[in-house]
């Protein structure tokens, strides 16, 4: 009676199936997530789709064929009856908004419909849903039939189209069967838009805008910012279209959001899921207290926002609140529904408002100071991809002399060969033993404007480097140079500082190390992280969506590694790199960062971003054709570059197993409308500044093709890897990567001076970042360098499922073993003390791994480039070694590869104690020793 009520009031459903007996049913599962709000489910939505439910306003699905058109429909694939998801009221109960709902669904097929190739999804329900995939049983002629959804599907009315999911099939644009070739074709187009008008959340819209929103020029000068990309003095690679109005202004300029409004549009499945979203939110309000606590402080302070000595540093990471330890709390955090809450009772020993300890300083908290560290990481630490070989001396520069007159370096044979360990200069140039990390070019356009216009004080430095017998690099020299514009002649004013350990001359060398660090800092955080791994790769996901189907084996190889790259990009915009942004208050171009990385940008070349190519580059690799990937290492301890090369070489064969299934010549990559129409328009469109560059691949050959794709995987995940996940186990502490400096080296009789005689700490300290950047800096750095709770790591797929053809999944399955077998190695390397690069100092027992940074890159660190911070997903390897030391890996913080070992010398015999949420009891520990034990022999 109820539901004759409901009919009358409300009218029946159009697309609500009849009773028919006729014809087989099909039985499917769709599995979905519902919309939250923070970590449990949006409760006002909830209840207003079971309103919707009880008047007949459900979640339908329809049935496309594959293999039958309907003449009348142009010769599109012949539509099955609307099956509506079965249970909605009883089945979404969930508390939590990670957990999934499973649905079941019966589809009335008749033999006219034949093999479904792609199903048309309605939402009538108030509220957005997320549906993750859809499995049928027992299709005639196919058996179980898969589709990976993973997609927000917003309620109808907010689409002028249909929405549509297609198999798990692969086929190029040739291959589609006809009658879902017009589907394939108009999800492109709805994907393209029409370029025109504000895109709304509910828009899957990916189109190109230049870098116009960085300033707010209403506010007046100082926070206007140029206009990046569309013109010779400012290249840039595009971003994502949001089609905000223009600033009321400045009309080249777009308006911007509220400084802390997340809510900027990205298509709406690049934004962070819910899991992560959580993650990210607790991540920045648990810095947020960081920060203040020590603030708060400070206003008592004698010296406000300084630091007065190094231990006012380590108070950063010392005291705080300890929360419990063992059973007890990992008992608790099991009883916390939501992640948001979950993070911040973190169970592995770091204490609330209090920073975690940098790795650089666990084991001594003066090692950072030495000079074999300083050489170390410039190899092996946060920004290992700059430092190059010397091949000429005195290093000259590629600026033009007529803009910038005499730019060459004043380093002198007396400054350095009394330290160079017998040689000469002209024998360790002929021996490859002299490297240079040179900043100066960089940064000696922008310079003298920097210094005047904001209070930065600072120096463009070069430092010599030279490689010793044991594989370590000693510092020469460093030369910090200033600008002097108006002589043509000597357009540079350098001093060159030589090292000392004792007296004056020792504090002025400390300060020299910290000036190189200051100008290495501001590269990696705008050029070898920002700009080479995220504002690069975003022209590749938008144009891999505008002209690749989801259908296409080129889009199913890449997409995986763009995931959330779009929305951390639009977040860096509207917080991070915008006018008075973080990024601006805590690195020393400030206001020039930007800009700065445009006119470097005019530099980059898309085929040097190969690890191979950057390798020979920079001259630490030369040719050799007997050699893994045809060349040899001149620094044999270069964790970044033998690591790296191990991957890239994974990455190569996978990328090339799997385009050469769908590419059995070099005719069909020409022939590949989507493939060549992706290319065109990324190098016309995405990256158009260069659009004329003659290192373009010409996309002609099966090569060009493998070349190019294993280059942007390399990028969004191997190098992103490198340059990002390592930051805060050395730049969390400022003293070892301080970002700015806001004096001067002091000159003799006056009174800094004294005070760098008398009290050399507090100089270095007045010299180098301020106690609130530092704070700001750090709590960046931390969040930037978490993992999240639902991280996919290279090797990894979110399903099973991801393509129906058995080759390419069996090529995966051998490059997710591949990845396995290369982290033990990095593994046996990292603890071979002889590899004295891969060792902060004073580290001498084995045992001491458990708290060891891995250094160079991790396999298992190596993600799909979603920036920040999670649990891996399913692995393609069942039962997987590598599966099971994840799970024990984010309860002990032991690297991975030292769990698999000793996994496999232990039998697994505490398997399945840990699967039942056993705490690390001694038991387990005295195993652990025991393994370590046989490992180190």
């Amino acid at each position: 009676m109820i539901g004759e009520l409901l009919e009358t009031v409300c009218g029946k459903n159009p697309d609500e199936p009849k009773n028919i007996d006729n014809g087989k049913k099909i039985k499917g599962r769709v599995v979905l997530m519902k919309k939250s709000f923070m970590d449990s489910t949006d409760f006002w939505a909830s209840f207003l789709d079971r309103i919707y439910t009880l008047f007949h306003k459900g979640v339908s699905l329809q049935l496309i064929s594959a293999v039958h058109g309907d003449s009348a429909n142009g010769s599109k694939g012949k539509l099955g009856k609307p099956a509506f998801l079965e249970n909605w009221i009883p089945n979404l109960r969930s508390l939590t908004a990670e957990d999934e709902v499973t649905f079941d669904v019966t589809f009335h097929w008749h033999e006219s419909i034949g093999v479904p190739g792609a199903f048309i999804i309605r939402n009538r329900h108030h509220s957005q849903i997320y549906i993750k995939t859809v499995t049928l049983e027992d299709v005639p002629g196919q058996g179980q039939l898969h589709f990976v959804c993973n997609s927000w599907v917003y309620p109808a009315r907010r689409y002028k189209y249909d929405r549509v999911f297609f198999a798990n099939k692969t086929y190029l644009p040739c291959d589609t069967p006809e009658p879902l070739r017009l589907y394939r074709e108009e999800e492109l187009i709805n994907l393209r838009g029409d370029r025109s008008g504000m895109l709304k959340e509910w828009d899957r819209v990916y189109d190109y805008a230049l870098y116009n929103d960085l300033g707010s020029p209403e506010k007046g000068s100082d926070h206007a910012r140029p206009v990046l990309g569309g013109s010779e003095d400012y290249p840039y690679p595009r971003r994502g279209r949001t089609g905000r109005p223009p600033n009321k202004d400045d009309s080249k300029s777009e308006s911007r959001l509220p400084l802390l409004s997340l809510n900027i549009y990205v298509p709406r499945d690049e934004k962070f899921n819910q899991v992560k979203f959580s993650d990210f939110l607790a991540y920045a309000i648990k810095s947020v207290g960081q920060v203040l606590v020590p603030e708060i402080k400070s206003i008592f302070d004698k010296t406000l926002d300084e630091f007065d000595t190094f231990q006012d540093v380590l108070n950063l990471y010392e005291g705080g609140v300890k929360l419990p330890d063992g059973h007890n709390l990992t008992e608790l955090r099991k009883c916390v529904p939501w992640e948001f809450f979950r993070e911040l009772l973190r169970s592995d020993g770091e204490r609330f408002l209090k920073f975690p300890v940098p790795d650089v300083i666990k084991e001594d908290k003066t090692a950072w100071r030495t000079d074999i560290e300083f050489g170390r990481e410039m190899l092996a630490g946060l920004n290992p991809v700059v430092i190059r070989r010397l091949e000429e001396f005195p290093p000259t520069s590629k600026l033009d002399p007529e803009k910038y007159g005499n730019q060459n370096s004043s380093f002198t044979r007396e400054h350095i060969e009394t330290n160079m360990n017998g040689l000469t200069i002209s024998e360790a140039i002929e021996q490859n033993k002299l490297f240079i990390l040179d900043h100066h070019d960089a940064l000696i356009p922008y310079l003298e404007r920097i210094n005047k216009d904001t209070n930065t004080r600072t120096y463009a430095s070069r430092t010599l480097l030279l490689l010793q017998d044991d594989g370590t690099l000693k510092p020469l020299a460093i030369e910090l140079s200033l600008p002097n514009f108006q002589n043509k002649e000597n357009s540079a004013i350098s001093r060159v500082i030589t090292p000392a350990e004792h007296g004056i001359e020792g504090s002025i060398w400390q300060l020299a190390k910290a000036y190189a660090a200051v100008n290495d800092s501001g590269y990696h955080h705008l050029i070898s992280h920002w700009l080479n791994t995220h504002a690069v790769i975003e022209p590749f996901i938008i144009a891999t969506n505008r002209q690749l189907s989801v259908l296409h084996p080129i889009y199913k190889l890449l997409h995986p590694h763009f995931r959330d790259t779009m929305y951390i990009n639009a977040l860096a915009r509207q917080i991070l790199i915008s006018a008075r942004g973080i990024l601006e208050s805590t690195v020393y171009p400030r206001k020039y960062s930007m800009e700065m990385t445009s006119v470097i940008y005019k530099n980059w070349n898309f085929t040097e971003q190969a690890l191979p190519a950057d390798l020979l580059k920079r001259g630490v690799a030369v040719p050799d054709p007997s050699q893994p990937n045809g060349l040899k290492l001149l620094i044999e301890d270069y964790p970044y570059a033998v690591d790296g090369l191990e991957i890239w070489s994974a990455i190569k064969d996978w990328v090339e197993e799997y385009c050469l299934f769908y590419y059995r010549s070099d005719d069909i990559v020409q022939g590949d409308s989507e493939l060549q129409s992706w290319w065109k328009e990324l190098r016309e469109e995405g990256h158009g500044d260069l659009k004329d560059k003659p290192w373009w691949p010409n996309m002609q050959t099966r090569d060009d093709l493998i070349e190019t794709c294993t280059i942007i995987i390399w990028v969004a995940s191997a190098l992103h890897a490198a340059v990002n996940f390592g930051q805060y186990s050395y730049a969390g502490y400022l003293l070892n990567r301080p970002t700015i400096s806001r004096r001067l080296l002091p000159e003799q009789g006056t009174p800094e001076y004294a005070e760098l005689e008398s009290d050399p700490e507090l100089a270095l300290l007045k010299t180098i970042t301020a106690q609130f950047q530092t704070l700001l800096g750090i709590s960046l750095i931390e969040v930037l360098s978490r993992h999240s709770t639902d991280e996919i790591y290279l090797g990894q797929r979110d399903t099973p499922e991801w393509t129906s053809d058995t080759t390419p999944k069996r090529a995966f399955t051998r490059f997710s073993t591949k990845l396995v077998n290369i982290e033990q190695r990095i593994a046996l390397r990292n603890a071979d003390k002889r590899l004295k690069n891969r060792w902060l100092l004073k580290i001498e027992e084995l045992q001491k791994i458990y708290s060891l940074n891995y250094h160079g890159i991790r396999a298992t660190g190596i993600r799909s480039l979603d920036q920040s911070v999670s649990a891996p997903a399913e692995f393609p390897i069942s039962p997987s070694r590598l599966q099971y030391a994840q799970k024990i890996k984010r309860r002990q913080k032991l690297p991975t590869a030292v769990i698999i070992y000793i996994y496999t010398h232990t039998q697994g015999s505490w398997g399945k104690e840990e699967n039942k949420g056993a705490a690390w009891d001694l038991r387990k520990k005295s195993r652990i020793e025991a393994a370590l034990g046989v490992w180190a022999d």
